[in-house]
């Protein structure tokens, strides 16, 4: 027969009460139990260190936020800085439209006030673009007249490029 501690406490107090036989079977166990052998220094170590990771954690992420909020706060300053340009660009793209409109209509005028001859040596100096869009806007008459008195290559240059302004949809190969 095998002889367990339980054995051995039930013969031990046969005599006593079911109320004491209940008190130290409760108690039992924890006396039978193996204690915890005591913790080692690295298990001391370990037990620090993940007590101080999470306030480590908690600090790390406070510090992102912190950085995050920075950066925001800088982006929403440059987009104020951004937005106020963009008001002060489009004002002056606005001044320089209505400069440009009254500018071209005195160009204009002035070229129909000036002879043939005079206008024609003019345009020949300044860009093809320009003198085409110029002599676009003048009367018919006046834009043959002045056509006539320039260089005839510099002439059928400004022709062309009226013709081209003048049909834009046109494919350049017909057939």
């Amino acid at each position: 027969m095998i002889i367990t501690p339980h054995i051995i406490l039930t013969r031990a107090f046969r005599g006593l009460g079911p109320a004491a036989v209940l008190a130290l079977g409760l108690l039992a166990p924890g006396a039978l139990a193996q204690q915890a052998p005591p913790p080692t220094m690295e298990d001391e170590i370990r037990a620090f260190c993940g007590n101080i990771a999470d306030a480590a954690r908690d600090q790390r992420y406070l510090m992102q936020k912190r950085e995050l909020e920075d950066l925001q706060a800088g982006v929403d300053e440059r987009i104020k800085q951004l937005d106020e340009r963009s008001v002060q660009y489009r004002d002056w793209l606005k001044k320089r439209e209505e400069f440009m409109r009254v500018a071209d209509s005195q160009l204009v005028d002035i070229y129909k006030n000036m002879k043939s001859d005079a206008a024609a040596q003019q345009l020949e100096i300044v860009r093809p673009e320009i003198a085409a869009a110029i002599i676009m806007k003048l009367t018919p008459r006046l834009a043959s007249a002045i056509l006539n008195e320039m260089d005839s290559a510099k002439a059928a240059g400004l022709t062309g490029i009226i013709a081209s302004a003048a049909a834009p949809d046109q494919p350049e190969d017909p057939s």
